[in-house]
């Protein structure tokens, strides 16, 4: 399973970029990135994981190697739900497992709620399955109208893409990823660049910068929950962005949600806390490794961790 062949998903706009590993037969799992990385964040984990399951780790559109959305388009969350629905009607994968880090988780949370029926278990590494909703409704107007100036802004500037020499570019994707080790950003920087003539020019879409959330409640995170009890691994890090005691003032939010989690659905979700930074599944893959190839194998997803 060292191999990750490279996949690619014709749509209207170009193409879903996507690397493979294991057996095309075993049990599928598709794996989803963060904001702004790309499917390299699965390298040094999947190789842990049972070797018997098939691996598709996917680039959304606008990062890694997938293409850009089309001029005038922006990057709406659904819109990375639906790249999710292309790849696996691609794949004819009728029911699967589907595992997010970060972004990725949120994307596989709300894919879970509109199609429970297509996934059999859902593991969320650094993410808690949704974005809640600002309690101030000037916040969310704010956030919306944010978004679409800074749309707007980035069109009229048309600003070509800058160049870096390796070092300068790795420097920078670590000064805005602080959970980085210089490794892990370097495996990303593999596919999150390109070598040009002047330099290294990153793949990703500025705009996906701007994307437009869909946010909850909390009693619709519950609600929505209760679909797919049973099936839900959540791995937070000690040292990543969503430990609540961590959380500053203004993430009171993750603390009602993860609150409301322990209160309401109990044994229903398995939340695991690990040593390790936001990033800990690529940095330290063997801290989470074990807890997911337990899960992944569990006939009954209430297995003991």
């Amino acid at each position: 399973m060292l191999s990750a062949p490279e996949l690619k998903f014709p749509v209207p706009w170009g193409h879903v970029a996507a690397k493979a590993w294991g057996p095309s037969e075993g049990h599928p799992v598709l794996c989803l990135h963060g904001w702004l990385d790309n499917a390299n964040t699965f390298d040094k984990l999947i190789p842990l994981l049972p070797r018997d399951y098939y691996y598709v780790a996917m680039d959304f559109s606008g990062h890694g190697w997938s293409s850009h959305r089309p001029a005038g388009s922006s990057y709406h969350f659904l819109d990375y739900v639906s790249d999710v629905r292309r790849v696996v009607a691609a794949l004819q994968w009728r029911r699967f497992t589907l595992m997010g880090h970060s972004m990725g988780g949120s994307v596989a949370g709300m894919f879970c709620f509109l199609y429970p029926e297509m996934v059999d278990k859902l593991i969320l590494l650094e993410n808690l399955g949704f974005l809640l909703a600002p309690e101030d409704t000037e916040a969310w107007l704010k956030s919306k109208r944010i978004m679409i100036d800074r749309l707007l802004s980035l069109e009229a500037k048309q600003q070509t893409p800058k160049a870096r020499s390796p070092e300068a570019a790795l420097q920078r994707l670590l000064e805005a990823n602080r959970h980085l080790t210089a490794e892990g950003g370097a495996i990303l920087l593999q596919r999150g660049a390109t070598e040009t003539p002047a330099g290294l020019v990153y793949n990703r879409d500025m705009r996906a910068r701007t994307q437009n959330q869909e946010f909850f409640t909390v009693e619709q995170c519950l609600k929505l929950l209760w679909k797919i009890q049973d099936r839900v691994l959540i791995i937070l890090a000690r040292d990543g962005l969503l430990v609540p005691r961590k959380l500053d003032r203004s993430s009171h939010y993750v603390k009602a949600l993860q609150e409301a989690f322990e209160s309401t659905l109990k044994e229903h979700i398995q939340l695991v806390e690990v040593p390790g930074t936001h990033f800990v599944h690529l940095n330290e893959p063997e801290v989470v490794s074990g807890i997911i190839s337990n899960f992944l194998t569990a006939q009954n997803a209430r297995a003991r961790l």
